[in-house]
């Protein structure tokens, strides 16, 4: 047995509200579960807090991965430090110009769109010029270079994102301004490292994110290098679902953005792949958003970018969906009637039921108004539900609409489940996929309260709670790969292709992509590559993946192509097609073992309580202790852990497997 064998590994997910954290013994596979409310002003001290409330002290610890929505909420809520955007001259404005559609059709009483990124006092056209295959037309001249070093100095940025024309086929202008600038600016952004693809105005955007999101990464990674001393075993979760190490993460902060999210669908991958689900909606509803994603054959679906604040974020990412719907989303009483967040009532003070001072009503306290909290305990010996002030902050809401507090709740979780399944739709049915065909994982704080309402409301007919679920987001970052994932603009068409460019090219992005495993200690013979190749016809604006392998074989890659876009929209022809760009993932796969986590239960999770369900009022509800539960039980029943809920209204049974897992469906035992 190695020196570290009986150490500890950790993965933690930093949400909104919590931040949730699993250990996991590396000898025995012995788990451990906890939840601590989170600083948005000091993540590295709640993250310790975490790794106390298991237990643990730092020395144990061998590996810690954790996931994050600080680079998110700094880009929603707008908190990004000032950044200067170098480009090519005559392209400085192209985040001005952004794209040619308004942000909302009818609105003709707001601007038509977002103000840009950067404010055109921090822009710098620079005199240089290539082509988009890459070849030089106007050399970078060291006056030039020295034009834009003194106006640096002038402007006083720490943080300068540089995306000049076509540098993603030709990085030498690029390169050349990053060694000069570092001893000037303390952070710099290389369009070429960011996103290396066509599309200016979305590389741009990207390039700019990523040098406001540095200052931010690099402060608080720092601390927590120096904090929690344990060198290459501190890693961070990234989008594209699997972890990173923190040295590249430093240079890519970006790659943070949904990471926590993404996290929870990793671990959704492993469940569904267990249970052989062939499609499968995974629903992890925390106490600040919804997040939901689609799992076909075992496979998440991957997507090239997302809008965040109205802005594009182009990188590859999972395609997972936010909105925001949490259980500390605020219930507001509008004109058009009860509407739910994106406000949230956050961790401080959190929702009134947790009695730390919250005065707006939230989906939380419509949970406990209708009996789902057991108010005899304490979540995770640490919160306990304090139902009266849940009754006060929703009485104002139930009086001005003429209902009882009871009603009032159960409208307030109809609204909250039809807003949540509008999310469902759009990763389902915006994709030719029907959502009653699959079946709904649902995790998160308040995903197992609301899965079987869901699914009523959906038309899904088997919901599956895994074991862990309140942590399963902490879980994905440790039982995910070790990976490092590049994407670049290749453009190559199929037929006279030139074999010896493409090889190159494609070999290099591997490389590229296997750099951050190497230099983190992984040999070599370990790290698998993945290729993906993102393909179109040759009249057509956007590609679709399609996997391939080396050697390449241009008669299979077409023959894929064809077939898939036929899958996607119902057609194929044959025209000439295109390899926009390519995908290389490199990894090496997980090999951390966990057993069934061992988690507390509750000291009053047994007996009845007085619940209300939709056609039925202030019923009496068999309360069940979670870890002791081994036969089908029949709705209505509330059953508990020490941090999760589960919540079985009449009409649905829940049946438990072997590793912890119940399966919620609907009738009668």
């Amino acid at each position: 047995m190695s020196a570290f064998e009986n150490h500890w590994e950790v993965g933690t997910d930093v949400g909104g509200t919590f931040t949730d954290i699993i250990a996991i013994r590396r000898d025995t596979a012995e788990a451990r579960i906890a939840k601590v409310p989170s600083r948005p002003q000091a993540p590295v001290q709640a993250m310790l807090e975490a790794i106390e409330a298991v237990g643990l002290r730092k020395s144990e610890v061998k590996r810690f991965v954790h996931g994050t929505t600080r680079v998110t909420n700094a880009i929603v809520e707008n908190r990004l430090p000032k950044v200067a955007l170098v480009a090519t001259e005559g392209f400085a404005d192209v985040l001005e110009i952004a794209r040619y559609r308004r942000r909302d059709l009818y609105r003709l009483d707001i601007a038509p769109k977002s103000p840009p990124l950067v404010p055109p006092e921090r822009y710098f056209g620079l005199a240089e010029r290539l082509d988009h295959e890459g070849r030089v037309l106007k050399a970078l001249e060291e006056a030039e270079i020295e034009r834009l070093l003194a106006w640096l100095k002038e402007t006083g940025v720490q943080s300068v994102a540089v995306a000049l024309l076509h540098a993603y086929a030709n990085p030498v202008h690029e390169k050349m301004l990053g060694e000069r600038l570092k001893d000037v600016v303390a952070h710099v952004s290389l369009s070429h490292e960011v996103n290396p693809e066509a599309r200016e105005y979305e590389r741009t955007s990207a390039t700019v994110f990523n040098a406001a999101a540095m200052p931010i990464a690099v402060e608080y990674l720092s601390e927590l290098e120096q904090r929690l001393p344990i060198g290459p075993g501190l890693q961070v979760f990234h989008s594209a679902g699997a972890m990173v190490p923190i040295s590249a993460v430093k240079r890519r902060p970006l790659v943070m953005a949904m990471s926590g999210p993404a996290a929870g669908v990793s671990a959704s991958v492993s469940i569904a792949r267990q249970l052989g689900a062939s499609r499968m909606l995974t629903f992890d509803m925390g106490g600040t958003t919804t997040d939901v994603c689609l799992i076909v054959d075992g496979q998440a679906e991957m997507t090239d970018g997302r809008m965040l604040g109205d802005k594009p974020l182009r990188q590859p990412m999972l395609a997972v969906h936010s909105i925001g719907a949490g259980g500390g989303s605020i219930v507001r009483n509008g004109p058009g009637g009860l509407a739910v967040g994106p406000e949230s009532a956050g961790s401080e003070p959190g929702p009134a039921c947790y009695g730390r001072g919250g005065t707006e009503p939230t989906i939380t306290d419509a949970n406990a108004v209708l009996g789902y909290l057991n108010p005899e305990t304490k979540l995770g010996d640490r919160i306990g539900i304090d139902i009266a002030a849940a009754k006060r902050v929703i009485e104002p809401i139930a009086r001005a609409l003429g209902l009882s507090l009871t009603e009032t709740a159960l409208g307030i979780i109809k609204v909250a489940n039809a807003t949540m399944a509008r999310a469902l739709r759009r990763v389902t049915v915006e994709r030719g996929i029907d959502g009653r065909d699959c079946t709904l994982l649902a995790f998160g704080g308040g995903g197992p309260m609301h899965a079987a309402g869901l699914a009523d409301l959906y038309g899904i007919a088997e919901v599956v709670v895994p074991s862990a679920s309140s942590a399963f987001s902490a879980l994905g970052c440790l039982t995910a790969d070790f990976s490092f994932l590049q994407q670049q603009t290749l453009r190559a068409a199929l037929d006279g292709i030139d074999f010896a460019r493409v090889s190159e090219r494609i070999e290099a992005l591997s490389a590229d992509a296997s750099a951050p495993l190497l230099a983190n200690g992984v040999a070599k013979a370990e790290i698998q590559v993945e290729l993906v190749a993102l393909m179109r016809y040759a009249a057509q604006n956007d590609a679709i993946p399609v996997p391939f392998v080396l050697p390449l074989d241009v008669a299979r890659l077409k023959q894929d192509f064809l077939a898939r876009h036929h899958a996607l929209f119902g057609y194929a022809t044959g025209e000439p097609c295109v390899i926009e760009s390519v995908r290389a993932q490199a990894r090496r796969p997980s090999t951390t073992a966990v057993s069934r986590p061992a988690t507390a239960a509750r000291a009053e999770s047994r007996g009845t309580r007085s619940c209300s369900f939709d056609g039925v009022h202030e019923i009496a509800t068999a309360i069940i202790d979670r870890a002791a539960l081994t036969e089908t039980v029949s709705g209505p029943a509330i059953i508990e852990d020490a941090w999760s809920t589960v919540v079985v209204p009449p009409g649905w049974q829940a049946k438990p497997d072997t590793a912890g897992n119940l399966f919620l469906t609907r009738g009668a035992a």
